[in-house]
């Protein structure tokens, strides 16, 4: 029951975020600048404010962190070899092994944490997200660099890197770690500032989400989209299942990790396929038809973990 109270009130917001775009409430031009507010100030906010004010040796477990890191990895190198296999086409295939394990940490799988786990459960994740965050990008840079179609995707190269450098959720993740190993407390001003910004960051990213989703180009390549789904959302989480309990890490404690590993493809996906020459409309397409499979898959893996 607590599964059920958790994965559909979020995916309802999604819902309703598709709807009043779907009703012309929410227009196209508004869905950029309200992303950037989300993504460089509520989200970081938020992330800031529950690492720095919590215990890193009760919440940072360097096992799960690593097992995490470990599944990431095996699943891009089982994409690539599978895109291979199946002779995806060359601009295809790097968008194609991105959408196979680039997850939304900072948007679905942080908001699934904080409402599933709560406040620890949240800034636990939130350490582990950074860290993943940091792979995840390098691993999309490598494939769409490597399997561009158009030679000239070096020169955006340095842009995309720097970017990903530049990532607010990783920058407030660190940032929260260190202000968390001085042991000072922020100012009374500055956390309840915090906390006004921070109240936006999980329903607006939610509803962004479902405002972003679009189905309409499904049909040509339905086949490669549901094998990158299930890459994403079973092999992943699966593979990360499987390694906590050969290492006999307790449910509890790898449990943050899970949901990071069973997120959807990242909404970043399109954004690098454009930016690096991968294939832009296979990339709409993957993160549309997995976040809205992840509403099934997030309640399977989280009964598995319960259980």
């Amino acid at each position: 029951m607590n599964i059920i109270n958790t994965i559909i009130p979020i995916f309802s917001i999604i819902t309703l975020g598709w709807f009043v775009r779907f009703k012309g409430f929410i227009q196209p031009e508004f869905l950029g600048p309200a992303n950037r507010l989300v993504y460089y100030l509520a989200i970081p906010a938020m992330i800031f404010q529950a690492i720095s004010k919590a215990s890193l040796k009760a919440n940072f477990d360097l096992t799960v962190l690593f097992i995490s890191l470990l599944s990431v990895l095996a699943v891009f190198a089982v994409a690539w070899c599978a895109g291979l296999v199946w002779r995806i086409r060359q601009g295809t295939l790097g968008t194609f092994i991105q959408a196979s394990f680039h997850g939304n940490l900072g948007y679905i799988g942080l908001a699934v944490a904080y409402y599933s786990l709560g406040n620890d459960g949240f800034v636990r994740a939130s350490i582990i997200a950074g860290f993943i965050m940091i792979l995840q990008n390098f691993l999309a840079v490598v494939a769409l660099q490597l399997n561009s179609d158009n030679n000239s995707a070096s020169e955006n190269k340095r842009a995309v890197v720097l970017r990903i450098l530049g990532n607010p959720v990783i920058l407030s993740a660190f940032a929260g770690i260190l202000f968390s190993f001085t042991g000072l407390r922020l100012p009374l001003v500055m956390d309840r500032s915090l906390d006004i910004l921070s109240g936006l960051a999980l329903p607006m990213a939610l509803l962004l989400i479902g405002a972003s989703l679009s189905f309409k180009l499904m049909h040509a390549k339905i086949f490669q989209l549901f094998c990158s789904s299930f890459l994403k959302l079973a092999l992943l989480p699966g593979l990360g299942v499987i390694f906590y309990r050969l290492f006999h890490v307790d449910p509890q404690g790898y449990l943050p990790g899970l949901i990071l590993l069973a997120s959807p493809t990242a909404t970043l996906t399109y954004v690098m396929a454009k930016e690096m020459n991968g294939d832009e409309d296979f990339a709409v397409a993957a993160l549309s038809v997995c976040t809205m499979l992840s509403a099934v898959t997030f309640s399977i893996w989280l009964h598995i973990a319960a259980a």
